[in-house]
């Protein structure tokens, strides 16, 4: 597996469309007011850095950083497009986020993820790269179809 990423401007129909199937899934497995994932608007809002992550000229998944201002950062939008699942994707893109952190000064990486069986892979992948459960952070409050994470830099 050969990715490189990019810091992505989502103009591209294949990032878009990765996004808009990012939001589809989420909507359908989680309730409205438990879904948390950032439109194409909210990826673009100030403090936000978005990545694709290019196998060839394939997308091959996406994520962000949104900086909190307070030395912690928290991953938004984090993606395998459909092909790539199984192959390490998830794990190139989370340790390449990760180092966008770390370079970047941050301290803390939060993030919000569904509770629902459907979240179990992405749940387990954060805790194998040292996430570990904790309450909400942020705007976020409790909410029994979420899961909050952190990871210590």
């Amino acid at each position: 597996m050969d990715l490189h990423f990019e810091l992505d401007d989502l103009d591209r129909p294949a990032v878009v469309a990765l996004l808009e199937e990012h939001l589809d899934d989420m909507y359908a497995v989680s309730p409205p007011e438990s879904v948390h994932a950032l439109d194409l608007a909210g990826l673009r809002a100030p403090g936000l850095r978005f990545w694709s992550a290019w196998e060839g000229d394939g997308l091959a998944g996406c994520g962000a950083l949104k900086d909190h201002g307070d030395g912690s950062v928290e991953l938004k939008s984090m993606r395998t497009a459909v092909g790539g699942r199984g192959r390490g994707i998830g794990t190139a893109l989370l340790g390449f986020l990760l180092d966008q952190a770390r370079a970047g000064g941050a301290s803390q990486v939060l993030l919000e993820t569904g509770s629902e069986d459907y979240f179990a892979p992405a749940r387990r992948l954060y805790a194998r790269h040292g996430f570990v459960v904790r309450g909400p952070f942020a705007d976020y409050v409790e909410d029994p179809n979420s899961v909050f994470m952190e990871l210590t830099l």
